[in-house]
């Protein structure tokens, strides 16, 4: 659906972007391309989708340059277009938030989103919505001052949030959705389908088919690697995919759940991964991409796997009407190579409950702040009892062709007393543990200089220990 008309695609490639369609097929050019891969935010447009009430709309900005057209089965798309005199726009006129332009309608479509959800937010809110629209003009301050102050202009009737919400819009988008098991999408090259039998049995019969979740890596395959797909399986229609409930063993996240929901769910259970969800790519990106497809994926520097990993998570995998779990930590078995068989794939995640005195926390260390790709990455958990450590799980990414545990270093620690001794020996252990590569994002020196660090600064923000020396310690140094 856009602009409230529904509108029917019957024969465009089922690897066409939405960013392409928009441009070439509808001449809606306010929507920009600037990498074409996820990262500059030019291509921002809004989805609504019917939330599982039946009764409201979410809206939720993504990047339409990596996100496949068939994947918008039966949701309303917002584009730069569909706005006439916003409180978003007004607001980026008055503050003189556009320079050259180019930017600015994605930068519009995030605020927009935003806006939706909260109307009136602080600034803070304003830098993390738009941390994945970049400005080549380097003019953020009129940008963010913009949001901060889009609340001062009135709502017009279309597209204000009562409007967003309205009983006639629910109406319209609930009339084109697909209903029960046999209305699964199926397009030249492309099926969705309803349920988890069907989906399975689909990769069963055709076990080479991609399977599909948020495309945020597999977009990439298209846009930049100029890929010929075969037969894409995708499982964002699947309802029992798109769960999160809470089960004896743990939270248990299906592989349809979006990283925007995913993660503050893991916070809930788990508040020291707080950090590490703000981080963790771009609301864009986190809008389209997965939980278990960063599992999925197996990047080793991909940053969700060490902290659930140290966590002790497990994998449900489905091949055919077979159903089998495993510990992440034996999922990954070399670079880019999963226990996975052929038409198997990732259904959920469980990530079991924090145990009582668990200590545990997860560091990220990369170049800039916000959205950008880890140059180590770690996640500690240790028990102790009586001050004598039981049980350590360090992981890391970013340290060895997968993620994965540092055997040696958590030897040192297990059966000592929780201090800087055993501390500094798993250090040391480290580097029995893993040899680093070089590359741009970190040399292997540094790499296993901060993994060590982080695991000081573990053992020192969870000990009674005083930290060895504070900044205002240190002597003022002269420049001449």
């Amino acid at each position: 659906m856009l602009d409230g008309k529904i509108v029917c695609v019957p024969d465009a490639p089922a690897t066409l972007t939405v960013l392409d369609y928009l441009r070439n097929e509808l001449g809606r050019t306010g929507t920009k391309e600037g990498c074409a891969e996820g990262d500059c935010g030019a291509c921002t447009v809004v989805l609504g989708e019917l939330n599982r009430d039946a009764r409201s709309i979410s809206w939720r900005a993504i990047n339409s340059c990596i996100r496949f057209l068939p994947t918008l089965d039966g949701k309303e798309l917002v584009t730069v277009e569909s706005l006439r005199a916003h409180p978003v726009q007004r607001a980026m006129v008055e503050c003189h938030a556009s320079q050259c332009g180019f930017c600015t309608p994605g930068f519009v479509m995030s605020l927009f989103a935003l806006y939706q959800g909260d109307p009136a937010p602080k600034r803070e809110g304003v830098v993390d919505c738009l941390s994945g629209n970049l400005c080549r003009c380097t003019g953020y301050r009129p940008i963010v001052e913009a949001g901060c102050r889009m609340a001062e202009y009135p709502a017009p009737a279309q597209w204000s949030r009562d409007d967003a919400q309205s009983p006639e819009r629910v109406e319209r988008l609930a009339s084109i959705q697909r209903r029960g098991a046999a209305a699964s999408l199926r397009y030249p090259g492309f099926h969705a389908p309803r349920s988890v039998d069907e989906l399975a049995a689909v990769l069963a019969s055709e076990p080479d088919a991609v399977i599909l979740a948020g495309g945020t890596d597999i977009g990439l395959w298209v846009t930049k690697h100029l890929r010929q797909l075969p037969k894409i399986v995708y499982l964002g229609d699947v309802a029992e995919l798109n769960e999160i409930r809470a089960t004896p063993h743990g939270l248990r996240i299906g592989a349809a759940v979006p990283l925007s929901v995913a993660w503050p769910a893991l916070v809930n259970a788990h508040p020291q991964l707080a950090e590490q969800a703000r981080r963790f790519a771009s609301p864009p990106v986190r809008n389209s991409g997965t939980l278990c497809g960063n599992i999925a994926n197996g990047s080793p520097i991909g940053d969700s796997m060490p902290a659930l990993i140290a966590l002790g998570a497990h994998v449900e995998l489905r091949h055919g009407a077979r159903t089998r779990t495993l510990p992440l930590e034996r999922f990954y078995l070399g670079y880019q190579k999963k226990d996975l068989a052929r038409g198997e794939l990732v259904v959920a995640v469980t990530v079991p409950p924090e145990e009582p005195g668990l200590m545990f926390a997860s560091y990220k260390l990369a170049k800039r702040f916000d959205q950008d790709i880890s140059g180590v990455c770690t996640a500690f958990a240790v028990m102790t009892h009586d001050g004598v450590v039981t049980e350590a799980r360090l992981a890391f990414g970013g340290m060895a062709a997968v993620p994965r545990r540092a055997q040696n270093a958590e030897a040192e620690l297990v059966g000592a007393p929780w201090g800087l001794e055993a501390c500094e020996a798993a250090i040391r252990a480290l580097a029995e543990d893993f040899a680093p590569l070089t590359d741009m994002r970190a040399s292997s020196d540094y790499r296993l200089t901060c993994a060590g660090n982080l695991l000081r600064r573990f053992y020192l923000e969870h000990s009674d220990e005083p930290a060895p020396f504070r900044v205002t310690d240190l002597e003022p140094v002269a420049v001449t």
